[in-house]
């Protein structure tokens, strides 16, 4: 298991490596909740989202000769680009799996780093399969984009430098796929602000994670269509369910509906670009899926590497957020 040290070890293997995001608040915001809100922006974090704090954490802890030998992972996209800047700056070959239907934008920017991108498509082998086959014959040690102790320490680095930047929040508001940033962050949380509520969100078109947390047995999904490619992970891990189990306060679920008016309504109003997985827990928020009158609320927003034209074409048809309430 994963504990609040390993956050805290992590977080010093981090330090100048990694980006101290910015913590931004917004008066809109605090109108239309009613409550004095944190964003965590790792959007602006190195290749663009939090995957690069657990990615450089775990090669940093590779032997010489497994870095040399090379590494793999397999991911719709930010933990592919995590993993290829980190090999690059750590000297290790990287090969990644990535699904053919992954935004255009993370495929092209993975290559970018350097890696060596294996496409697969829906109806064959998992990325799990094609993954532990090159593993074999290339020798690579596989990096997993979430169910690995020194990723998820990594990860929880976020939460950790946003409790610090903020003071004592009621509540934390945390994006979720296969749980590796939720199983941090509650690490963290529980540390560093004992009273405060983790709430991990998902998707409630890939609400695995939910109903997993409910009914305390692992539940899985198989290719949702949501908008949210980061969420798509078709369950929770065997390191990151018990955790999450042990740590989280609860999990909800948002809608494709609230999660593009959310991430337009942060393009807009914030004047940041987040995408859509990186959207999920404001969405909880300013959806009211999760009452926050009053309370000291924080949210991470994981990352912000946005195919535009996709997301554009269903923001089109997407209602707006209600208008924060008038004064007076």
């Amino acid at each position: 298991m994963v504990s609040f040290e390993d956050v805290r070890a992590a977080g010093e293997r981090l330090r100048g490596i990694t980006f101290r995001t910015p913590v931004l608040t917004s008066s809109t915001v605090n109108e239309h909740t009613g409550a004095h809100v944190f964003f965590k922006c790792e959007n602006f974090q190195r290749m663009g989202a939090f995957k690069f704090r657990g990615a450089y954490n775990a090669l940093s802890r590779l032997r010489p000769e497994e870095r040399t030998r090379g590494v793999l992972a397999y991911s719709s996209g930010n933990h592919a680009q995590a993993v290829a800047l980190a090999g690059r700056m750590l000297g290790a070959p990287v090969t990644v799996v990535m699904p053919a239907y992954a935004p255009a934008v993370k495929i092209a920017a993975t290559r970018g780093y350097g890696a060596d991108v294996v496409l697969y498509d829906r109806g064959g082998a998992t990325r799990e399969e094609i993954g532990a086959r090159l593993a074999r014959e290339r020798g690579l040690t596989v990096i997993p984009p979430f169910d690995h102790a020194d990723v998820i320490a990594g990860q929880g680095t976020a939460a950790a430098e946003l409790i610090e930047e903020s003071g004592p929040l009621d509540v934390l508001l945390v994006p979720c796929g296969g749980g590796g940033l939720l199983s941090g962050s509650a690490l963290a949380a529980r540390a560093l602000a004992p009273a405060c509520r983790v709430i991990g969100v998902e998707p409630a078109a890939a609400d695995d994670a939910t109903r997993s947390f409910h009914t305390r047995t692992l539940q899985t999904v198989s290719e949702p269509d949501t908008i949210a490619d980061g969420a798509r992970t078709p369950s929770l891990g065997q390191i990151t369910f018990p955790l999450v189990l042990q740590n989280v306060n609860d999990m909800v679920t948002v809608s494709e509906e609230a999660i593009i008016s959310t991430t337009v309504f942060l393009w807009s109003r914030l004047k940041i670009v987040v995408e859509p997985t990186g959207a999920l827990a404001a969405a909880a928020l300013l959806d009211h899926v999760v009452p926050a009158r009053g309370q000291r609320v924080g949210v991470i927003l994981s990352g912000g590497n946005v195919d535009f034209g996709f997301v554009l074409a269903r923001a089109a048809a997407a209602r707006p957020l209600d208008p924060p309430p008038r004064r007076g």
